[in-house]
């Protein structure tokens, strides 16, 4: 453990709000804590709201009234840069501007002892670019929290291109020691989260590009089907649409304009019109008082229907394995069949061949993918990036199939009302709002999630981060249900592969082609994702 010493002061340059709220993590710690800031007199306001917080928090019961004394008697305002000199850290806390960052550090440089590591907290600037110039660039690291810093677990320590080991692990290891959960990556656009998260706004944002749903419905499709907290049109409307368009841009152009991190046209429009979210009262939503929604979008959600009677399940479901027993449990009988060579049709009759020369309605593939079909011979089978050749309807990916309460189907060309009521009616019969959209390849949930599996490999066998590092940080930075990597191992690479692949033919620009470590992952034979 190298870990910064308690004794030794913490100094933290630049006071505003992520500035006291580093400064709060370490001085709970058990730091003493030096605050700077170039604006006169804003150091000393900072002491004062962190005190302020101190006293809220002995307010709540969440710390003793002794814990508060020695606290506040540790924290202090300093008024020029060589009062820092002692420091065992100095953390940068200041505007996102490399040429004030750079001016920043060198001037530290000169005033701290060898020993002391510098950290700043950028959220988008190259680490390696702030550190340049200095006469030991190598001891300058990231360390990004998250807003507000007291509160968020996650800290990115970043290594720049000529990072000393040695301080990035003291890094790590103090955040370790201050109660926050640290994890290291190399220097990339994006760092870790705001790199790997791009798709959860992007593919949201194609889906609706292409007129497949509105926000609302897309929103309630990927918290109810797919267990994330927020949807990201409401998510965005909180961050800022203007500042979550620019984190997008700015990796987008960091990679060189790498499709994979394309932007939203849809989203730029937005913020051009000034919807900024709920700071400008409008976004993607429209917002009343105290920022609140005013409850006028609501998802698209079909009128309940009878379950059909029966269906029969043909070929391995892959990641949607659990619906036949959830089916059965619903009360709704299942009917099994071998393979996809032969499916009786609502009139007791083999149905007929299909295009590829496969007995039965499943199309090319089939046998890989699987299906469960409705009296009648309509197919449903799970989102894989394909439209099917003949008449079907597909369903999307869940997190959980036993606890989704909501569910997208889309119906294909040719469908007949009547098979979409008896999808929807089947689905309601296991307790999901069904939401029909309009049939796009991938659906929502699978295409977003095949491409954050993606970028997780691929950013792991560029060796960005190791792939627990991957997990935590998105688990814990965007608050996502589990991590991609161990998403992916759960649906297996081969069905992310095989739907990206699909998903290119349909797009070829790029920005659907499954990364060369996902393709290894995929042809080998124990299909593993997170080794």
């Amino acid at each position: 453990m190298t870990a910064v010493d308690r004794n030794r002061t913490v100094a933290v340059v630049g006071a505003g709000t992520m500035g006291q709220g580093i400064a709060q993590v370490a001085l709970l710690a058990g730091h003493p804590v030096l605050l700077y800031d170039a604006a006169p007199g804003q150091a000393a306001a900072a002491v004062d709201a962190v005190t302020g917080r101190l006293d809220r928090l002995v307010a709540k019961g969440r710390l003793g009234a002794s814990e508060h004394r020695e606290a506040v008697a540790r924290l202090r305002a300093a008024e020029g840069l060589a009062e820092l000199s002692g420091a065992g850290l100095a953390v940068e806390a200041v505007v996102e501007d490399l040429d004030v960052k750079r001016r920043l550090f060198a001037a530290l440089e000169e005033v701290v002892g060898e020993d002391c590591p510098l950290a700043t907290n950028t959220s988008s600037l190259p680490v390696t670019a702030v550190a340049a110039g200095l006469h030991r660039p190598g001891r300058l690291v990231g360390m990004h929290f998250f807003n507000p810093a007291p509160l968020l677990p996650l800290v990115e320590v970043v290594s720049g291109a000529e990072g000393e080991p040695a301080a990035a692990q003291t890094v790590h290891d103090t955040a370790a020691a201050w109660g926050k959960t640290p994890v290291l990556c190399t220097d990339t656009p994006g760092f870790l989260v705001n790199r790997l998260a791009r798709p959860f706004y992007a593919e949201a944002l194609r889906v609706y590009e292409e007129r497949a749903a509105d926000p609302a419905t897309l929103d309630a499709v990927l918290r109810e089907c797919g267990g994330f907290a927020m949807g990201p049109f409401e998510l965005t409307d909180l961050i800022g649409q203007d500042v979550n368009e620019a984190v997008t841009r700015s990796v987008w152009e960091a990679f060189g304009r790498d499709p994979k991190f394309g932007p939203s046209l849809a989203q730029r429009r937005l913020v051009e019109a000034g919807r900024l979210g709920r700071k400008s009262g409008r976004g993607w939503f429209p917002y009343g008082g105290a920022e609140g929604r005013d409850g006028s979008a609501v998802p698209q959600t079909a009128e309940l229907v009878l379950a059909p009677p029966h269906v029969t399940v043909v070929g391995p479901l892959g990641p949607a394995a659990a619906l036949p027993g959830l089916i059965e449990r619903a009360g709704v009988e299942v009917r099994r069949a071998e393979g996809p060579d032969v499916v009786d049709g609502q009139d007791g009759q083999e149905l007929p061949d299909v295009p590829d020369g496969r007995r039965g309605p499943l199309g090319p593939d089939a046998a890989a993918s699987g299906a469960i079909v409705l009296p009648g011979g309509t197919c449903l089978h799970l989102a894989d990036g394909r439209l099917p050749g003949t008449p079907a309807v597909q369903f999307d990916l869940a997190l959980d199939y036993a606890k989704a309460s909501r569910i997208a189907i889309a119906p294909s060309a040719g469908v007949h009302a009547e098979a979409v009521a008896q999808a929807t009616g089947l689905f309601q019969a296991l307790g999901m709002a069904v939401s029909v959209v309009r049939d796009v390849p991938g659906l929502v949930v699978a295409r977003t999630v095949a491409m954050l599996v993606d970028l997780a490999l691929d950013a792991v066998a560029r060796e960005v981060a190791t792939a627990p590092d991957v997990d935590t940080a998105m688990r814990l930075g965007v608050n996502y249900p589990v991590g991609p990597l161990e998403w992916g191992e759960r649906i297996s690479a081969g069905y992310v592969c095989r739907l990206l692949d699909a998903l290119h033919s349909w797009y070829p620009t790029g920005r659907y082609a499954p990364c060369p470590e996902l393709r290894r992952r995929a042809a080998g034979a124990d299909d593993v994702i997170s080794s």
